[in-house]
């Protein structure tokens, strides 16, 4: 199984992405006007991956989108 894979669908993974998303909300709500709407937006995406369990890369290296099917397969 690819490390990165491995790593973001671990627990350490999920709670790595879920402070990465709330770092980058909150970056982007500092930032304010369009540049902080953009980055606020784009940490939203690790922040609900996180916590619905699911790897958008994952797909990319022919892995399963949800994170319990990947650890199932490993």
């Amino acid at each position: 199984m690819n490390p990165l894979i491995k790593f973001l669908v671990s627990s350490a993974g999920r709670a790595t992405r879920v402070i990465a998303g709330l770092a980058l909300i909150a970056a982007g709500i500092g930032l304010g006007g369009s540049a902080g709407i953009v980055v606020a937006a784009v940490g939203v995406v690790p922040l609900l991956a996180g916590a619905f369990d699911v790897c958008v890369f994952a797909p990319l290296f022919g892995y399963a989108f949800s994170g319990p099917k990947i650890r199932a397969a490993a």
